[in-house]
Formats: C-alpha cells, sequence, structure tokens
C-alpha cells in the first residue's frame, strides 16, 4: 500500500473518530474542567496536562512538515505559519495562563488527546508540505484567502473568549462564574464557536480532506461539549439567561 493510500485511510479515521467523538459525548462529556468527576483514574495537573495533550501538534507536526518535497515553498510555509500560530499558544502559551491551581486532568483524557493530535498533525502536515500540491498562484485563489480570513476570524473569537473566561477568576481562586458580555450575552461556549470557525477557516484554505477531517472532528469534539456547559450553568446558577444558545449566536 503506497503512503498516499495510508494517508487516505488515516484521513477517513479522523472522520470515523468524529463520529464515534460526537455520539460518545453527547451522552457523556469528557472529564475535565467544569466537567470534572471521580471515578476517571489518576490525573496530572492542568497546566502540565495540557502542554503534554496538545504537545504533538507543534512538535510532532513540525517534524512530519518538514520532511515533506514541498517543506518550503511559499504557500505550504504560509499554511504551516498558520497551524502553529494557533499549536504555539493552545500548547505553550495558554496552559499557563489558566488559573486553575489545585485542578487535575484525568490520565485518559491525556493520553486519548495525545493520540487524536499525533494522528491529525500527520495527516495534515503530511498534506500540506508532501501529499498537496499549492504552487505560488493559490495565493489567489479566492479559497484561499476567503479560508485564511475565517481562520483568523475563529482564531480572534477564540482568543477573546479564552481571555474572558481566564478573567473571571482573581489569581488564587478556583470558583466558576457567569460570564457576561461581548458574545457571552449570546452563546454559553464562544470560545468552541470561534474554534469552530477556525478550522472549517482552515478546511477552505487548505482545499484538503486532511483540512475538513479536523473541521469536522472539531465540531464533533466541542460542539456537544458547548451543549454540556450550558447544561452545567443552568444547573448550577439559577440566574442564568435562559435565553442564551450554546454555540452559534441566535441559532443553536
Amino acid at each position: 500500500m503506497s503512503e498516499s493510500e495510508i494517508h487516505a485511510w488515516l484521513t477517513g479515521l479522523v472522520i470515523a473518530l468524529a463520529v464515534v467523538t460526537f455520539v460518545l459525548l453527547v451522552f457523556v462529556p469528557a472529564p475535565y474542567g467544569r466537567h470534572t468527576r471521580a471515578g476517571w483514574g489518576p490525573g496530572l495537573p492542568n497546566a502540565l496536562a495540557w502542554v503534554i495533550m496538545e504537545l504533538p501538534a507543534t512538535v510532532l507536526f513540525a517534524f512530519v512538515y518538514l520532511r515533506g518535497d514541498n517543506s518550503l515553498g511559499f504557500v505550504p510555509l504560509l499554511l504551516f505559519s498558520m497551524w502553529q500560530v494557533h499549536y504555539v499558544n493552545r500548547t505553550f502559551v495558554f496552559p499557563f495562563r489558566l488559573r486553575t491551581h489545585g485542578k487535575r486532568m484525568a490520565l485518559v483524557v491525556i493520553v486519548l488527546g495525545f493520540a487524536f493530535n499525533s494522528l491529525n498533525a500527520y495527516v495534515n502536515a503530511r498534506w500540506i508540505s508532501h501529499l498537496g500540491t499549492y504552487d505560488l498562484s493559490w495565493v489567489l485563489d479566492p479559497r484561499f484567502f476567503l479560508g485564511v480570513g475565517v481562520f483568523f476570524t475563529g482564531m480572534a473569537i477564540n482568543l477573546r473568549a479564552d481571555a474572558v473566561l481566564i478573567a473571571l477568576r482573581s489569581p488564587g481562586e478556583t470558583d466558576y462564574k457567569i460570564p457576561e458580555g461581548w458574545l457571552f450575552e449570546h452563546v454559553s461556549s464562544p470560545n468552541y464557536f470561534g474554534e469552530i470557525v477556525e478550522w472549517l477557516g482552515w478546511a477552505l484554505a487548505t482545499w484538503s480532506m486532511p483540512g475538513l477531517a479536523f473541521a469536522i472532528y472539531t465540531a464533533s469534539n466541542v460542539g456537544p461539549r458547548a451543549f454540556a456547559n450550558r447544561r452545567w450553568y443552568r444547573e448550577t446558577f439559577d440566574d442564568y439567561p435562559a435565553d442564551r444558545k450554546a454555540l452559534i449566536p441566535f441559532i443553536l
């Protein structure tokens, strides 16, 4: 079997995992953050857990990318930079901004996240630097510059939402509060909405099955969690706004 065939199978596996993940998370919220609960085995401190879990998305992605025949091409380098801008923050900055002193993440979540990020890093990095074809004219294609715009719009939403959530706690606090203002007036989880928008932009900019597979997986992973978050807020706070949507402003 050729590498391109193996790659296609692995890309299909990402989509299959998206289906399985969606079904599971509809019924059982992943046990981290506000949904942490007993019975999931040992855990690691939150910051360390995030770094380990996201590490393949930066290091392995870069390793696979640099082995590609097209890794020095202008467009592949632009795509590589987009990916790394997101994941360097997610791996090495975001975990240390969290005010979750004393909180831990279950080891099973870390292992599953590490495994998926390894698979996803390979299929996307190998595509943009070796198996896919992106000549210089791609930067003038509407799919590319529209995708880049959507990607960075989603990233901006995601980053601002993270900042609002982090600022809800003073240093040393661990209690949860109702976020207010901006997109939080319309949805419970604008951070997840932004992340979905971001990877839809990636799928458009790469115009690839690996990109689309990751966008589908992202929606399947964080979509159910947004609904679980809204349900948790409603059960925890009597004054939580009843008309606030879960994920997509004014719609869902």
